[in-house]
C-alpha cells in the first residue's frame, strides 16, 4: 500500500512540479528563439564562414588556400558555425529568459545588483569575442606562419581552424568577465576591494599563467589575453566603488538574514529543550509526591502510635511524650480549627 502524503507534502510537490514547467516553457523558448535565427542565417552559412576566416585568408600567402580534409566537413563546419553565431545573437534572449525564471525568487536588493550584473555580463562576452577576432588572430596569424619549418606550406583545415577559434572566443568572452567575478567577490563579503588590491600582483602572475594555458605557445598571445584580464580586474575594483551602496544593501540584507535565521534556530532548540524538560520533570513530580504521601503517611502512623490510649504494646506515655505526639500529628494532619 502506498503511503497517504500529508498536505504539506502535496503542497511541495506542486511547487516542484509547476518550478519544472515553468523552467521547461523557458528553455523551449531558448531553443525556439536559437532555431529561428539559426533558419534565418543558414542560407547565408557559407558567406559567415568566409567572414569568419578572414583573419585567416588575409595571412596566407598567394595561392594558398585552407584545405578540407572530413569528407562532410563542407557541410557541417559552416552550419556548426551558423549555429554558435545564432546562439550568440540569442544570447540576451537566452538570459532574459534565464532571469524571468530565477527573478521571483530574489529579494529586491538581490534584484537590483544581479541584473546590471548580468547585462554586463553579456556585453563583455561580446566584447572578449570582439577582441579576439579583430586584434587578436589577426597578430597571431601573422606570427604563426614564421614558424613552418622548411619545404612545408602553412594551410591549415577548415575543421582544425574552426575548432580553435571557437576555444579562442569562449576563452577570451569568459576571460573578459573579470570585472564581473571581481564585484562578485566583493558583493558576497568574501574579500574586500582593498584585500583584492594587496593581491595584486598575483593576479597579474595568473593571468599569464591562464594565458600561457589557453593561447598558443607564443609570448604575443598570451600577452594579448593576460594584459586584459589584469586591466579588466583593475576595472572591476574601480566599477565596485559605484556599486558600494548596493553592496553594502545586499551585504546588511544578508546578515540580517542570517541573523534571523539564527534566531529562528535558537529559539527552536529552546522550545524542543522545554519540551523536553517538561516531560522530564512530570514524572519526577509524580514520584516526588508519591514519596512525600509515603513518607508523611509513616510519621503520621508513628504519631497516631504515641497519641493513642490504647497503644499495642502497652506501654504508658507522660504528658510531654502525647504533646509531642499531637504537635507531629499536627504537622502532617492539620486540624480544620472550624471544626474544634
Amino acid at each position: 500500500m502506498t503511503k497517504a502524503t500529508t498536505p504539506d507534502e502535496e503542497t511541495k510537490l506542486g511547487s516542484i512540479v509547476s518550478h519544472l514547467a515553468e523552467l521547461r516553457d523557458r528553455m523551449l523558448r531558448m531553443v525556439i528563439a536559437v532555431g529561428v535565427i539559426f533558419l534565418v542565417l543558414a542560407p547565408f552559412a557559407k558567406d559567415i564562414y568566409a567572414l569568419f576566416a578572414k583573419p585567416l585568408t588575409d595571412s596566407l600567402p598567394d595561392g594558398v588556400n585552407m584545405l578540407i580534409i572530413g569528407v562532410a566537413a563542407p557541410l557541417l563546419v559552416p552550419y556548426k558555425l551558423t549555429l554558435m553565431i545564432a546562439f550568440l545573437v540569442a544570447l540576451p534572449y537566452v538570459f532574459y529568459q534565464a532571469w524571468q525564471f530565477v527573478a521571483p525568487g530574489l529579494y529586491k536588493h538581490e534584484k537590483r545588483l544581479v541584473l546590471p550584473l548580468l547585462t554586463s555580463s553579456v556585453g563583455l562576452f561580446y566584447l572578449g569575442v570582439a577582441f579576439a577576432y579583430l586584434v587578436l588572430l589577426p597578430m597571431m596569424f601573422i606570427v604563426l606562419p614564421i614558424f613552418t619549418p622548411a619545404d612545408t606550406t602553412y594551410s591549415p583545415d577548415i575543421s582544425s581552424y574552426f575548432d580553435f577559434v571557437m576555444m579562442m572566443f569562449i576563452a577570451f568572452g569568459f576571460s573578459f568577465q573579470m570585472p564581473i567575478a571581481t564585484i562578485l567577490l566583493i558583493s558576497t563579503g568574501f574579500t574586500t576591494a582593498e584585500k583584492l588590491a594587496g593581491k595584486r600582483p598575483y593576479v597579474i602572475v595568473g593571468a599569464f599563467v591562464i594565458g600561457m594555458i589557453l593561447t598558443p605557445p607564443d609570448v604575443i598571445s598570451q600577452i594579448l589575453l593576460a594584459v586584459p584580464m589584469w586591466l579588466l580586474f583593475e576595472l572591476g575594483l574601480f566599477m565596485s566603488k559605484f556599486f558600494g551602496q548596493r553592496i553594502k544593501e545586499a551585504g546588511d540584507a544578508r546578515d540580517a538574514m542570517q541573523k534571523n535565521a539564527r534566531q529562528d534556530a535558537d529559539l527552536a532548540v529552546l522550545e524542543a529543550g522545554d519540551g523536553k524538560a517538561e516531560s522530564e520533570a512530570e514524572p519526577r513530580s509524580a514520584a516526588a509526591t508519591a514519596a512525600g504521601a509515603a513518607a508523611g503517611s509513616s510519621i503520621g502512623e508513628q504519631a497516631n502510635a504515641l497519641w493513642s490510649d490504647d497503644d499495642e504494646s502497652g506501654k504508658n506515655y507522660t504528658d510531654a511524650e502525647e504533646d509531642q505526639a499531637y504537635q507531629t500529628f499536627e504537622d502532617y494532619h492539620p486540624h480544620n480549627d472550624n471544626n474544634k
